[in-house]
């Protein structure tokens, strides 16, 4: 009967907080010489990604969990730097992931740079890129990272519009970067490839957006002139505080038209489901605010020309608003 390898638990521990991943010191370090590596790997219990670096925990997240897209963007980053060793920084996308940073796909591509931008060739779709000399990096869980500034000026220019303004409101709704940060991430952004394009998302940027779906929303309903007068509006009646809405539409004599965007991340527990049921009752009980709730599904889908659901039925609902009764529901100042 074969005999299977045993991993000590404290690798796997690591691994764990790695996205599953270990590299090759990693486990020497844990008594796990190349032969048990190669066994756990011969067994299926492993896989080797790449060089170096081994998936001790290959079913970590489930294709139906619905952590499983953040474990795919971690995995990217955490492959990148264990693929390129201990002084490795990691850069771009994968620097914004580490950081916290919401709003970056899921394909992100593994990418790392070494000090003094050493130059060596790409393996296993993992890149090595050659950023600038004077990059300033802070260290995320004992590993080098680019600095928010410098990780969103190397990002931008190679994300689409959407996702690269989500990544500027995460960074700041996090409190990584003020409107000064952002501004020297743009400067340091210029003269990139791909980066005339952007010039004008990082005026659109808002830190007050708490999610990638309210920046996407955002985006949309100001593309086709339907721009929400405010975020995060809070409402009050008779100078009691109601509830807060992600986005506000100012309707005639005070009242408000709120939109709410669910997302599976921030809305998908029970505890959090029933704590929007209670808010919307609130809001709608006094009848001084229209309550809309969108997902992402009723955003307009990239590549086509067709309006989504959420901007046809928010321009139905503030036309047919101006007839609504008077109330004293207002926003809190």
């Amino acid at each position: 009967m074969r005999t299977l390898t045993t991993v000590p638990t404290e690798l796997l521990v690591l691994a764990e907080h790695q996205a599953g991943l270990v590299s090759a010191s990693q486990c020497d370090a844990h008594g796990v010489n190349a032969n048990r590596r190669s066994r756990l790997v011969d067994q299926g219990r492993w896989r080797r990604p790449t060089r170096g670096v081994f998936e001790a925990m290959p079913g970590l997240v489930a294709p139906s969990d619905p952590r499983v897209h953040d474990h795919r963007r971690l995995r990217a980053a955490w492959l990148a730097l264990l693929a390129y060793g201990p002084e490795a920084i990691a850069v771009g996308p994968c620097a914004l992931v580490l950081l916290g940073v919401q709003g970056i796909s899921t394909r992100v591509v593994p990418q790392a740079t070494l000090p003094g931008a050493r130059g060596a060739l790409p393996r296993d779709g993992i890149r090595l890129r050659q950023f600038d000399d004077g990059m300033t990096v802070v260290q995320v869980d004992g590993r080098f990272v680019a600095s928010p500034d410098w990780a969103l000026a190397q990002a931008v220019p190679e994300m689409g519009r959407r996702r690269a303004v989500a990544a500027m409101d995460s960074a700041g709704h996090l409190g990584l970067l003020d409107a000064d940060g952002l501004a020297r991430a743009h400067d340091l952004a210029r003269g990139r490839r791909g980066v005339a394009r952007t010039h004008a998302w990082w005026a659109e940027s808002d830190a007050r957006s708490e999610s990638p779906l309210e920046t996407f929303a955002r985006l949309e309903c100001a593309d086709v002139g339907l721009a929400p007068d405010d975020l995060q509006v809070d409402v009050v009646d008779d100078g009691t505080f109601v509830g807060r809405g992600d986005l506000g539409w100012r309707l005639p004599r005070g009242r408000w038209l709120i939109g709410e965007m669910d997302g599976t991340d921030v809305h998908g527990s029970p505890d959090a489901l029933l704590r929007d049921r209670s808010r919307q009752n609130a809001l709608v009980t006094h009848g001084g605010v229209e309550v809309l709730r969108f997902t992402g599904r009723d955003l307009m889908q990239p590549g086509t020309s067709r309006p989504g659901r959420m901007t046809t039925s928010l321009r139905r609902h503030l036309a047919r608003a101006r007839g609504s009764a008077l109330s004293n529901t207002g926003l809190l100042s």
